[in-house]
């Protein structure tokens, strides 16, 4: 749309993103302020949502110690990740918020904010009153009974509590093709507060009723005649990625203070609980978010369970909050206690933020010639032209919106799909094997791609290649159209 505008791909991208920010930051302070009803917490629950993180700032603490130039040479050069690193021996796997899951991965960046509107309105359905109906606007207040509208009065659908549950299960429903993960956790979470909240089963009824009216056609649609292999999903395994490490080491050095600060705000009692018994009993279903996670493999990758994880700490984050705001609202000696603990479970996933900023966190995609070819590829091949290219993550294909034979390794098996014979035969083709030409028909491929990326990667067989006419050129970047 914003392309169609005028907008340039690239800045069509950051509107985009910028956008749905923007409104996952209003969203989450709403949920903290309908949550808490305190206006410091409810600040407070965006950020430390979104800067995440655990103790990885000791790593920064030991870098300044070595380094000559000081904290402003390390800053100004920040070459890993606070909160998450590929060893996974060493055991940093959480990942803040924005650089492991809402960059790299857009579906969740517009799936968290449904979810967390979902959210929103199932605790403000559950706290509101059954048996008060909206006023008729220009007439006088009435009070229908419970028994009237237990006895399916059309005056239970004009319930405000009933309307939120109408419109949290045309959004939850809405998740399948935006994050399938937000789904799952929306759908389990919702299964176990409707066990808690059985007075009010026929709103929760709606709720399911109408997200799986608008669920199911979709997820018949993604499954349907799919090659994922359902075995390679579910797997006991526990402890989530901790590898050989000691799982409250794991969880403690990851996060940080968040469990123990988490834990002390529902124990924390002067002349009455901080965490009030209705808002206890609706975080409650949320910890199975945390739980399942650390007993069952999720997903072919186990580090993906942090998809469902991390709806635990979203919902756990304006509790933590709370206690914060509570301290803050003490004495001087509270106020530096809150601020010292807010700095401690913010710096991690702030350095990595930070890391983000310009000249900090650049990457080359895609070179000069690349992208010029991407161009020529639109505008010498239809639409829904099917385009072989070496298996890669940034092959300039990717910038067209042709068919791609295959993507990347990395992702593909990701999402419990065997790659390895296409892979194979992939191979064969730019081998020029005898059977090449037969693959090429059994694929229906229109044009094969051969660049820097296939050269270095696999065998080329520049003879085979040379019998189909070169129809697009830059630099090292050459399209073949395959006539049959």
């Amino acid at each position: 749309m914003f392309v169609r505008a005028g907008a340039s791909l690239c800045d069509s991208l950051f509107i985009e993103n910028y956008i749905v920010g923007v409104a996952l930051v209003g969203v989450l302070h709403r949920f903290g302020r309908q949550l808490l009803r305190n206006r410091t917490a409810a600040l407070l629950t965006p950020v430390l949502v979104i800067l995440n993180g655990g103790f990885g700032w000791g790593m920064l603490l030991s870098e300044v110690n070595q380094s000559e130039g000081g904290v402003f040479q390390v800053l100004r050069h920040i070459s890993h990740s606070y909160t998450i690193l590929p060893e996974v021996a060493l055991g940093w796997r959480w990942g803040n918020a924005v650089t492991s899951l809402l960059v790299p991965q857009r579906g969740f960046l517009l799936g968290i904010p449904l979810a967390a509107i979902v959210f929103t309105q199932w605790w403000t359905a559950m706290r509101e009153k059954k048996s008060e109906p909206p006023a008729v606007a220009g007439g006088p207040k009435r009070r229908i009974s419970p028994p009237a509208i237990a006895g399916g009065s059309d005056r239970f659908f004009l319930l405000p509590s009933t309307r939120r549950m109408l419109a949290a299960g045309a959004v939850a429903g809405l998740l399948p093709l935006i994050h399938a993960h937000s789904f799952v956790a929306v759908m389990m979470v919702g299964a176990f507060l409707a066990l808690i909240n059985l007075r009010r089963w026929r709103e929760w009824f709606l709720f399911f009723l109408i997200a799986s009216i608008i669920a199911i056609p979709q997820l018949l649609w993604s499954t349907h005649g799919t090659a994922v292999s359902t075995r390679a999903f579910l797997a006991w395994r526990f402890g989530w990625d901790r590898s050989d490490e000691n799982f409250f080491w794991f969880w403690f050095k990851n996060t940080g203070l968040f469990i123990p600060l988490l834990i002390t705000a529902l124990l924390w009692k002067s002349e009455d609980y901080l965490v009030p018994r209705k808002l206890l009993f609706f975080y409650l279903p949320f910890t199975l978010c945390f739980i399942v996670p650390n007993l069952v493999k999720l997903a072919p990758w186990i580090w993906d369970n942090v998809k469902i994880l991390f709806y635990w700490w979203l919902d756990s984050a304006p509790i933590v909050a709370l206690l914060l705001a509570r301290l803050w609202e003490g004495k001087a000696w509270h106020r530096v206690l809150a601020a010292s603990l807010f700095l401690m479970l913010t710096l991690a996933g702030a350095l990595d933020v930070f890391a983000l900023m310009p000249r900090q966190g650049e990457y080359q995609e895609f070179d000069r010639d690349g992208i010029d070819f991407a161009e020529l590829i639109k505008q010498q091949t239809p639409p829904r032209a099917t385009i072989l290219h070496a298996p890669v993550h940034n092959t300039p294909v990717f910038l067209t919106g042709r068919r791609s034979l295959m993507g990347y390794p990395g992702h593909i098996w990701t999402h419990g799909l065997d790659y390895g014979p296409r892979e194979t035969e992939i191979k064969r083709i730019y081998a020029g094997a005898p059977d090449a030409e037969g693959l090429l028909a059994k694929y229906g491929v229109d044009y094969v791609v051969i660049d820097p990326q296939e050269l270095s990667l696999m065998k080329v067989n520049m003879d085979f290649f040379k019998r189909y006419p070169e129809v697009a050129n830059t630099g090292e970047y050459h399209l073949y159209k395959i006539t049959r």
